[in-house]
């Protein structure tokens, strides 16, 4: 009789700790993928062309695909690069756990990148690409200093695999009202 009921605790145990450690993979998973939630609304997007000039665009951010996937439409408004459009799509790979965005824009670019959205600081970097002049260099774009209604965006550029950075723009977002 002992025997049996040390079995049946055993399994028990087993079965608890086997669910346990199921929902806290979903819960994980779950929020991983709400990672970029903050992004989602309408943005008022400007930044420094220099010389005391300003650019201006707006960024619309949208869940779709039953919410799986998150899509940017970016456009500038104002600036020296009035008229230029592009747009994303973000989706989280349940599979690898990673994070995973492709940008296509009008005028040629395309980019892959894949995220490390953990911590402060949201940071989305494409695989090192060789240049036409042999150079190798690596792109990302960080999200930070995010609240409700703003946050700050920055492309970023590394020629030495990642050790140091130049930023290349900077863009301060504001949530449209």
């Amino acid at each position: 009789m002992m025997h049996i009921f040390t079995r049946t605790k055993s399994l028990v145990l087993a079965l608890a700790i086997s669910t346990s450690c199921s929902l806290f993979s979903q819960s994980t998973e779950q929020d991983s993928s709400a990672l970029l939630d903050f992004w989602v609304g309408n943005w008022e997007a400007s930044w420094d062309e220099g010389e005391g000039k300003k650019g201006y665009g707006v960024n619309h951010i949208e869940k779709v695909l039953d919410g799986t996937v998150i899509q940017e439409n970016f456009e500038i408004l104002k600036g020296q690069s009035k008229g230029f459009k592009g747009t994303s799509i973000s989706v989280f790979q349940t599979g690898t756990k990673e994070w995973k965005q492709s940008w296509a824009d009008n005028q040629g670019g395309f980019y892959c990148f894949t995220g490390d959205l953990k911590g402060d600081k949201k940071t989305f970097q494409t695989a090192t690409i060789e240049t036409k002049d042999g150079k190798k260099i690596t792109q990302r774009m960080v999200f930070y200093q995010i609240t409700q209604d703003s946050m700050t965006w920055d492309w970023e550029l590394s020629n030495d695999g990642g050790e140091s950075w130049t930023l290349n723009w900077r863009i301060n977002y504001k949530r449209k009202e």
